[in-house]
């Protein structure tokens, strides 16, 4: 019997590429149909699939030979990939902000996101730059504080631009203490904020006089204490943290009950011996113990110095960056390390407080996506099952979002990997051409905080970042390629 005649004699399945109404449809006539998942690239946007196309077949002249231009993109992608996989952060000290971080000088404060000016900032993100002016002295209560950052003698710009990120309004004034976190393979540094804890912080907007003692605590008590013990200790291994945090349920965002256990276990017997008062120890101790986000506040700096690393790669599509200033959302790429390409900042879909509703929340805020495109939160939702207690969704939603992000990444983690698919790699290095053409959009988790300032943390959830900046990026990608390719 011919193949064709086998063929026609066997039972046929019918697959449907199209609506799923036709693959039910077959169905309920007792007929077979498989559902493939398939769908028109960049949702049939013609300039979106002509740029696809140029940079799917396109060729480059290099050294008298052609070559095919997305076989230039998978190795700069490549390389992104093994930057980011070779990246180890290391915790290696704590200082005052002013002291360590790259051009910090005094009367600037850095903030979340992608840059934003006083007149456009969100309400959390302005109530977070009136506790810094209170805190750093500088401001005696909201009202002056109010005149000073709007009177331009207070400069404003985004952590990113000085190696540092800061979670939700993400603000960092001279005098705070700072994480120093140094990438071992690269030797380039990160810095972060030490982490306040939840409810009514600094970071979520509020500056009442309870915050701003607590951060007086933490720059006086908190960091000294944590500081000694790390002389002690020595330096600490936080991709190796990170990487044990995720296979005792964590995800590195919004779960860090594990990391954070992790971290107090390698500090408790330095701080033991180190030389502070029985109480100071004992404090910083409770503190910690009561504050299960403590750690994020390193994943996110281990994040930003493995992905510096892999920034300024020629050719590279991989995101660098992903952050929100409650107003904008932002990404930046690894072959446009220096631009911004933003939209506005969407709402999150979430949980809320007793008390508080959608009607109360701002709009998506925070550094702290540098997880997600480090290929941790978000990304590793199916580590964390137990997250969608605090973030909305079921323990199978949680996987899925997983699964769907191996769809736009280039690769896989060699050091994060996740028990309940097997041990594989966290997907990693997000690709803003996938993005595009698959409307996969990258999955973050986040908290929420309150629309107007001072009043702090609200919930927390999901949100889907905005497609148009991955728009705007995949079409500048597309403008450098061509300029290099007619200067060839």
């Amino acid at each position: 019997m011919s193949e064709i005649a086998r063929l026609f004699a066997s039972d046929l399945v019918v697959a449907n590429l199209g609506s799923k109404i036709f693959t039910d449809a077959l169905e309920l006539q007792g007929r077979r149909a498989i559902q493939v998942d398939w769908a028109v690239p960049c949702a049939g946007d013609e300039e979106l699939i002509s740029i696809l196309k140029t940079i799917r077949t396109g060729e480059v002249g290099v050294g008298g030979k052609k070559v095919a231009l997305q076989d230039l993109v998978d190795r700069a992608n490549a390389e992104a990939l093994e930057q980011i996989n070779l990246s180890h952060p290391f915790i290696v000290g704590i200082g005052k902000a002013v002291d360590e971080i790259p051009g910090m000088e005094k009367g600037l404060i850095l903030h979340a996101g992608p840059p934003v000016e006083w007149e456009r900032m969100c309400g959390p993100m302005k109530g977070a730059v009136i506790g810094a002016l209170i805190y750093e002295e500088l401001a005696k209560d909201e009202s002056a504080a109010r005149k000073m950052a709007a009177s331009g003698d207070i400069k404003f710009e985004p952590c990113h631009h000085h190696a540092a990120v800061g979670p939700m309004a993400g603000i960092i004034s001279p005098s705070m203490p700072v994480w120093v976190i140094e990438n071992r393979h690269s030797r380039n540094r990160a810095f972060c904020t030490l982490n306040e804890g939840l409810g009514k912080v600094l970071r979520y907007g509020a500056f009442s006089a309870e915050v701003i003692e607590r951060l007086k605590w933490m720059e006086e008590v908190l960091a000294p204490v944590l500081k000694d013990a790390l002389e002690i200790h020595g330096e600490i291994d936080l991709r190796t943290i990170i990487a044990q945090a995720l296979q005792m349920g964590d995800e590195g965002h919004n779960r860090n009950k594990a990391g954070t256990s992790l971290l107090i276990r390698e500090f408790a017997p330095s701080i033991a011996e180190g030389p502070a008062d029985a109480k100071a120890k004992s404090d910083v101790l409770k503190f910690m113990h009561l504050n299960d986000h403590f750690f994020l506040n390193l994943t996110m700096p281990a994040g930003k110095s493995s992905l510096d690393s892999a920034s300024g790669i020629e050719n590279s599509s991989v995101i660098v960056a992903m952050a929100r200033n409650g107003t904008d959302f932002g990404i930046r790429l690894s072959s446009l390390p220096n631009k911004w390409f933003t939209a506005p900042a969407p709402e999150v879909e979430g949980l809320y407080f007793p008390g508080y509703g959608a009607e109360d929340a701002n709009p998506d805020i925070g550094d702290s996506t540098i997880c997600e495109t480090y290929g941790i939160g978000g990304f590793a939702m199916a580590a964390a099952p137990a997250i969608v207690e605090f973030v909305g969704g079921t323990p199978q939603d949680a996987i899925n979002f997983t699964l769907s992000m191996y769809d736009i990444t280039v690769g896989e983690s060699k050091n994060f990997r996740i028990p309940s698919l097997g041990f594989r790699g966290t997907p990693t290095g997000i690709d803003v051409t996938e993005v595009v053409e698959k409307g996969i959009l990258p999955a973050v988790n986040t908290g929420i905080a309150h629309k107007d300032p001072g009043i702090g943390q609200v919930g927390a959830g999901l949100v889907e970042p905005p497609l148009a900046c991955f728009e705007d990026a995949f079409k500048a990608f597309h403008k450098s390629l061509t300029r290099r390719r007619k200067k060839r």
